[in-house]
C-alpha cells in the first residue's frame, strides 16, 4: 500500500476545521490544562479525509472544560457517557455541524492511548501543535498507529480490547469496510474468541456501526467477515437457520449463500456506472440521475435507500427454512416464504432498533420480492399489472425491481442465461419508463369518491365502497375508463355481478 501518511502530512488538517481549531486554542490559552486531539480526526486527517467529530482528551476533569467551551462558543452541551465522563459540544458553523467530544485523560497521554481500541485510533497531538509545521514530530504514537495506517491494517491494542468494550467487535468490521483496510490476523483471532460478547452491547450502539457497514461499498465483504469471525450468528440468529438449506436446481447456492450473493449483486447494480464497460451485465440495466437520487435519499439515521435495499437483500429469503417442503413428485417448494420472511425480518429489525419506516420498507420488499420475476414474459406487463405492482409495493416499487434483478443474478450465479437476463432488464426498463414517464397512469386522478357512490347509487358506508373505488382506479389505470360517467357505469356493472 502507498505510504499515505507521509504523502498527506502537508494536507493533514482539513481547511474546513481550521477556524474552529484556532478558536479553541484562543479560548483555552492561559488555562493550565493539557488538551490533545485524538482518534478519528487524527486518523482521517492523516488519510486526507474530513471528519467532523473531534475527540479531545484533557488533563483533569473534562466537564468544566466542556462547559467552558460550550459557553464561549454558544454551543449545546450534551452528556454522552456519565460513567466515563464524556461530554459533547455541538457547534454549528458556516462550515457545517461539528462535534467536540471531551473526555478526561486516563493517566498520561501514552497510557490513555494504550487503553483505546485500535492502533490507527491511538494517535494524538496537542491542540496547540495541530497546525504547526512539524506535525510528525509533535505526534504521540505509542502503538505505531501511523505504520498500520500506511499498511491499511486494523490492529487491536492488547488482548483485552474486546473484553473492555464488546462494541469494538463490530467496530473493527466497520473500520475495515469504510477505509478498505484489512483486519490483522491476531485481531481476527481475538474477535473469534470474544464474538459472543456482541450480545451484551446495546442495540443502539451496534446500529451505529451497522449503518456505516451498510452504507459502505464493501457491505458484502463485511457480512462475509462477520460470518467467518462468528459475529453474524449472535447478531442475526435468524440467518443461521438458512445455512446448508438446499434449493431447487435453478439455484446455484444454498439459501444462506444465495442471500449473501444477493447483497453482492445489489452492490453491483448500485455501483456508479463509470466502469460499466468492464461489466457487460450492467449495460442493460437502467441507471439515470433519477435513480441515483432515489437510492441516495436518506431514510433514517443517516441510512439511505441503498443501505435499506442491501438489508432487504440479506433478509429476503429468511422465511425459506420454515416453509420448505418436498412434494411427492420430488419437487422442493417454499410456499409462503415471502410473508413468513417479512414477519421474521420485521422482528429482527425491531430488535436492532431500525426505524419504523425502514422496517416497513424491508417488510414490503420481502413480501413482494418475487413479483418482478412473475411479470417477466414474452410480452411486456399490461397497464393493469403495472398499476397493481406499484400500488402494492407503495414507495419501494423501484427498490423491489432492483431487488428482483439482484435475486435473479444471485440465483443463477455462473449459470446465468444471458437471454433470460435480457428479458428481466427489458421488463424492468419498461416498468420504470411507465413509472417515471406516465405517473398520471400509475396514480390516476380520482374520478369519483365514496360520497358520489352513496348519493348516486344509494350505497351505505362500509368496506364495499372501498373495494368498488379500488376497482375503478384499477380499470382507469388499464385505460378502460376515463370519465366520471364511465366510472359510475363501471360501478353499476360491478354491482350487478354481486347480485
Amino acid at each position: 500500500m502507498t505510504n499515505l501518511v507521509e504523502e498527506r502530512l502537508q494536507i493533514y488538517t482539513p481547511e474546513e476545521a481550521s477556524p474552529l481549531l484556532a478558536r479553541l486554542r484562543e479560548i483555552l490559552t492561559g488555562r493550565s490544562v493539557d488538551c490533545y486531539v485524538v482518534g478519528g480526526f487524527i486518523r482521517d486527517g492523516l488519510l486526507g479525509r474530513l471528519n467532523s467529530d473531534i475527540d479531545i482528551v484533557v488533563s483533569g476533569d473534562a466537564l468544566p472544560i466542556a462547559s467552558y467551551i460550550s459557553g464561549a462558543l454558544q454551543a449545546k452541551l450534551v452528556p454522552l457517557d456519565d460513567i466515563n465522563q464524556v461530554f459533547r459540544v455541538v457547534v454549528r458553523l458556516d462550515t457545517g455541524i461539528w462535534y467536540l467530544d471531551f473526555a478526561s485523560m486516563r493517566g498520561s497521554i501514552e497510557e490513555d492511548l494504550g487503553n483505546r481500541d485500535f492502533t490507527v485510533n491511538a494517535i494524538a497531538i496537542k491542540l496547540q501543535n495541530l497546525e504547526g509545521k512539524n506535525i510528525e514530530e509533535n505526534m504521540v504514537d505509542p502503538c505505531d498507529g501511523q505504520r498500520d495506517l500506511n499498511d491499511g491494517i486494523i490492529r487491536a491494542i492488547g488482548d483485552s480490547c474486546f473484553w473492555e468494550d464488546p462494541a469494538r467487535l463490530l467496530r473493527a468490521i466497520r473500520f475495515a469496510a469504510t477505509h478498505g483496510f484489512t483486519i490483522e490476523t491476531g485481531t481476527e483471532a481475538l474477535i473469534r474468541r470474544d464474538c459472543r460478547l456482541i450480545t451484551t452491547v446495546a442495540a443502539e450502539r451496534l446500529l451505529i456501526d451497522l449503518s456505516h457497514i451498510l452504507e459502505s461499498p464493501r457491505t458484502y465483504q463485511s457480512l462475509r467477515s462477520m460470518d467467518l469471525l462468528g459475529l453474524l450468528d449472535p447478531l442475526m440468529p435468524e440467518l443461521s437457520s438458512t445455512k446448508d438449506v438446499a434449493q431447487p436446481k435453478e439455484h446455484f447456492w444454498n439459501v444462506f449463500d444465495h442471500s449473501m450473493e444477493t447483497v453482492a449483486e445489489v452492490e453491483r447494480l448500485l455501483r456508479q456506472r463509470e466502469d460499466s464497460d468492464q461489466d457487460d451485465l450492467l449495460t442493460s440495466v437502467p441507471w439515470t440521475p433519477e435513480l441515483v437520487q432515489h437510492f441516495t435519499q436518506e431514510i433514517a439515521g443517516g441510512r439511505t435507500r441503498g443501505a435499506v435495499l442491501k438489508l432487504a437483500a440479506l433478509l429476503h429469503d429468511v422465511g425459506k427454512p420454515g416453509t420448505k417442503t418436498m412434494e411427492q413428485d420430488g419437487r422442493m417448494r417454499f410456499l409462503g416464504h415471502p410473508h413468513e420472511g417479512a414477519a421474521i425480518a420485521t422482528d429482527l429489525m425491531g430488535r436492532l432498533r431500525l426505524s419504523n419506516r425502514e422496517i416497513k420498507m424491508v417488510q414490503l420488499m420481502t413480501e413482494h420480492h418475487m413479483r418482478p420475476g412473475y411479470l417477466v414474459g414474452e410480452d411486456m406487463p399490461t397497464q393493469r399489472a403495472i398499476y397493481r405492482y406499484f400500488r402494492d409495493t407503495a414507495d419501494v416499487g423501484i427498490d423491489t425491481l432492483f431487488l428482483g434483478l439482484a435475486d435473479h443474478l444471485a440465483a443463477r450465479g455462473p449459470t446465468l442465461d444471458p437471454d433470460e437476463w435480457r428479458k428481466h432488464t427489458e421488463t424492468m426498463r419498461y416498468m420504470l419508463s411507465k413509472h417515471f414517464e406516465e405517473e398520471s397512469t400509475m396514480v390516476p386522478p380520482r374520478l369519483i369518491d365514496g360520497h358520489v357512490l352513496i348519493e348516486k347509487l344509494g350505497l351505505t358506508p362500509g368496506p364495499q365502497i372501498g373495494e368498488l373505488l379500488e376497482a375503478v382506479r384499477e380499470a382507469q389505470a388499464a385505460g378502460q375508463i376515463n370519465t366520471a360517467e364511465e366510472a359510475l357505469d363501471f360501478v353499476h356493472k360491478q354491482l350487478e355481478r354481486y347480485k
